[in-house]
């Protein structure tokens, strides 16, 4: 017997600057949520700080276990696209909702058996060993390459960003972007869409390649205010985490909505009722 693979969702292109939109959008939500957006802020920000805390005098470690944490954001911001449906549907975006999203979620799905029930699961197991082998990566290729052994944040800017001599900065970074863009392309809408829609990893991971390859350009832009946000939120001191991780997320189910028509796919609350199509 032939195999046909299950259909994908439909990719709509935009124009070059819709992610400005998606930025403002996810401001209304963060004001239109209040304190239980910026609790999840706060929350990654707390975890941020953990990671520094413990490898601060490694940093060969800490440069790339926060660049690894900000690997798995995805999947961490998944109440947060939660919030932003909640408030496109006029429903209450509250904490009984947030726990719905991460307790609740399974209850959706029609064979638990299946493929489908783990997709989520399956798609953060894949970011968090992404962000691992990163981790592993990174902190390999500072020690065996640095001139000298680099434990805190100077010894890294002095040896490694500033280095006369050598391109050790130039092939960290190189091989960072390397490594992200897949990341970057495979989880742009994957986890909203698992969220929003009865769908597999497999539709998933490539409806988001898809939308990439539909919109190079505005992707590139959405990929740069990302970097750009989340240096300005590190160079902060973390603080300035707490307000750009949930603006971040609220936008990118904004992106999400304005990329992806996956009326074709059953809604994931409502599996036994026919599928229902277009924004809600």
């Amino acid at each position: 017997m032939r195999f046909t693979p299950p259909p994908l969702p439909v990719v709509r292109t935009i124009g070059l600057m819709q992610p400005l939109v998606w930025l403002a959008l996810g401001w209304r939500d963060m004001a239109r949520a209040g304190w239980i957006s910026f609790a999840h802020g706060l929350a990654m920000t707390l975890l941020g700080a953990v990671i520094m805390a413990v490898a601060y005098n490694r940093f060969w470690l800490l440069a790339g276990a926060l660049s690894g944490f900000l690997v798995v954001a995805p999947v961490l911001a998944t109440s947060l696209y939660a919030l932003s449906r909640a408030l496109e549907r006029r429903e209450p975006a509250n904490t009984a909702m947030v726990l719905k999203t991460w307790l609740n979620w399974q209850n959706s799905h029609v064979n638990k058996w299946g493929n489908d029930y783990w997709c989520m699961v399956q798609f953060g197991a894949l970011l968090a060993l992404a962000a691992t082998g990163w981790v592993l990566t990174s902190a390999a290729l500072i020690t065996l390459l640095a001139p000298v052994p680099i434990e805190t944040p100077r010894d890294f800017l002095q040896h490694v960003v500033l280095a006369s001599e050598g391109w050790l900065f130039e092939l960290w970074l190189a091989l960072g972007s390397l490594m992200a863009a897949p990341i970057f392309m495979s989880s742009v809408v994957a986890m909203p869409l698992l969220l929003d829609r009865r769908a597999s990893l497999r539709q998933a991971i490539l409806t988001s390649w898809l939308t990439v390859l539909a919109n190079p350009v505005p992707m590139a832009l959405w990929a740069a205010l990302i970097l750009g946000f989340t240096l300005l939120g590190l160079g902060s001191l973390l603080l300035g985490m707490i307000a750009v991780m949930p603006m971040l997320g609220h936008a990118s189910w904004h992106a999400y909505r304005d990329l992806v028509d996956a009326s074709s796919l059953p809604l994931r609350e409502s599996y036994r009722g026919p599928a229902q199509g277009g924004k809600l």
